[in-house]
C-alpha cells in the first residue's frame, strides 16, 4: 500500500499493491495494521455500498458532531470523480476542495476525515462505490452543502450545459455560507 498526498494534507489517497496474473488480480483493500503504519488510525464501524448511473451526483454530504464521520472510499465498478470539501473554520484549507478520479481499474481509495463534506459524480455507465465510515449513519445529524455553490467553485467534470442527476435532498443543499460548519 502506498500513501499519496493531495492538495489538502488531511485528505489522502491510498494505492494498493495489486497482484495480477492470467487468472485476474488480488489486493488487500483494507488492513488495519498497514493503514496505521501509513498514518491512518481510524475505527471504521460501518460499510456502505451505492450504485449510480452515469451523470448521478451524490453530495456534498456530511454529519455534524457528535456523529461526524470520516470515510474511506473506493470504487468496485466503473469510475467516479470524488470530492472532499474542508468545512473546518479553523483550518488553513477551509472552503477548499480536492477532487480525485477513483475507479475499479486504478483501485485507489480516498480517505476523507471528519470535518469534510463528501460527494461524487458517476462518470461510467454504472459506478459502484463502497466506503467505510468512522461513525454510524445518523439522519438527524446529516447535512448537505450545495454541489454547485459558487463560493466552492468545484470543477465537476460535466460537459458544458449538462446538469447532473440529483436527489431532491441534494438539489436543496445549503450554500457554504449558510451551512453548519466545524470549528
Amino acid at each position: 500500500m502506498r500513501r499519496v498526498p493531495t492538495a489538502i494534507p488531511d485528505v489522502l489517497v491510498f494505492e494498493p499493491r495489486v497482484f495480477e496474473d492470467e487468472r485476474g488480480f488480488f489486493f488487500e483493500s483494507y488492513n488495519r495494521k498497514t493503514f496505521e503504519i501509513l498514518g491512518l488510525v481510524e475505527d471504521f464501524v460501518q460499510d456502505n455500498h451505492s450504485r449510480s448511473r452515469r451523470g448521478v451526483l451524490r453530495g456534498l454530504h456530511y454529519q455534524i458532531p457528535p456523529r461526524a464521520q470520516g470515510k474511506l472510499v473506493r470504487v468496485v465498478v466503473g469510475e467516479i470523480f470524488d470530492v472532499a470539501v474542508d468545512l473546518r473554520r479553523s483550518s488553513p484549507t477551509f472552503g477548499r476542495w480536492v477532487g480525485v478520479h477513483l475507479s475499479a481499474e486504478n483501485k485507489r481509495q480516498l480517505y476523507i476525515p471528519k470535518g469534510f463534506a463528501h460527494g461524487f459524480l458517476a462518470l461510467s455507465p454504472w459506478a459502484e462505490v463502497c466506503y467505510k465510515t468512522t461513525d454510524y449513519y445518523s439522519p438527524e445529524h446529516e447535512r448537505c452543502v450545495l454541489w454547485n455553490d459558487a463560493q466552492l467553485n468545484i470543477a465537476w467534470p460535466l460537459k458544458k450545459g449538462d446538469m447532473p442527476a440529483l436527489s431532491s435532498k441534494d438539489a436543496q443543499g445549503m450554500p457554504l455560507a449558510q451551512a453548519d460548519l466545524f470549528d
